[in-house]
């Protein structure tokens, strides 16, 4: 029984099952078993009943598992602390964010992260459901809220700001669009979220916040798409400057209310890296965290 052996032991606690242990640790689930099947041995105890369907701790597994789980993270954070000063960040970093945030503010800044930092592997996990991080081995989360919920430890990455902008060519065959009101006369792109569906609210300096009732015959439950949709001409659409800057800059997209702050949530929005609780943070998780920070603040959108 060794080190290894026991993160295997307090994975397959978190995810509650081999084979979900084994997908995290991409090995076979026999090799999972059979570790814990060892550890048993060597300790005298049976750790976890087991069914065909479940797997659940026993009063002696639970004991066991709640004295060593602070014993494993202290070891990682010891490791990190003493070689901090002797070595560059390394590792493979396990990450998530919204299937549209990682392929627009993630991957196009890969390369140069490479380059920094060559010692780091990445995984990323785009998925638009908020993952559990402790189950699922992830090290880091980017959520696009305004503020982060939960018992994470959470730093802001970049401010967004977000653009109700359509094609020239609808622009061309429709009524203009120069206030927030003129929306309700068009058809418009939504997002499939509840805040999103129905009303956009606006403000500007010196003025309230005007709740604009929307519809539309197209509604889409994935931000890129939406963005395909709009540069395709079929309508106004509400999106963020992370990923319609760029379309914006090259006149693909116009912005139609420039003067005005747009949501469908709240006007303070960003992304935020979001982390596990611990007293320790990880280099390698330090690293992307500082190397995105100035990324997505330095982007041009």
């Amino acid at each position: 029984m060794n080190l290894d052996d026991l993160k295997i032991l307090q994975l397959v606690t978190r995810q509650g099952s081999f084979a979900a242990a084994a997908r995290v640790l991409n090995k076979d689930p026999s090799l999972v078993s059979r570790t814990v099947a060892n550890i048993e041995r060597t300790l005298g105890l049976r750790l976890f009943q087991r069914t065909t369907r479940t797997l659940g701790l026993t009063e002696e597994g639970e004991l066991y598992l709640r004295r060593i789980g602070p014993l494993l993270d202290e070891f990682d954070q010891a490791l990190d602390a003493v070689s901090e000063a002797a070595r560059e960040p390394a590792g493979t970093l396990r990450l998530t964010a919204s299937v549209a945030f990682a392929h627009e503010g993630i991957v196009p800044h890969l390369p140069e992260f490479r380059a920094t930092c060559p010692r780091i592997a990445v995984e990323l996990l785009p998925t638009d459901a908020n993952l559990d991080l402790a189950a699922n081995g992830i090290d880091l989360a980017i959520r696009l809220t305004s503020v982060p919920q939960g018992d994470m430890i959470g730093t802001r990455l970049c401010v967004t700001r977000y653009r109700v902008c359509a094609a020239p060519t609808y622009i061309a065959r429709h009524s203009p669009i120069t206030r927030p009101r003129d929306l309700s006369d068009h058809a418009c792109l939504r997002f499939a979220l509840p805040d999103f569906r129905n009303r956009w609210r606006f403000r500007r300096e010196g003025s309230e916040v005007i709740d604009v009732p929307v519809d539309g015959w197209l509604v889409i439950a994935n931000a890129l798409s939406l963005r395909r949709a709009a540069l395709e001409g079929l309508g106004p659409v509400l999106l963020p400057d992370w990923l319609v800057g760029r379309d914006i800059k090259a006149g693909r997209l116009v912005d139609l209310l420039p003067d005005w702050q747009c949501t469908a949530t709240g006007f303070e929005t960003g992304a935020w890296a979001l982390y596990p609780s611990r007293s320790f943070l990880p280099r390698k998780v330090r690293a992307m965290i500082d190397f995105l920070r100035a990324r997505l603040n330095a982007s041009p959108a």
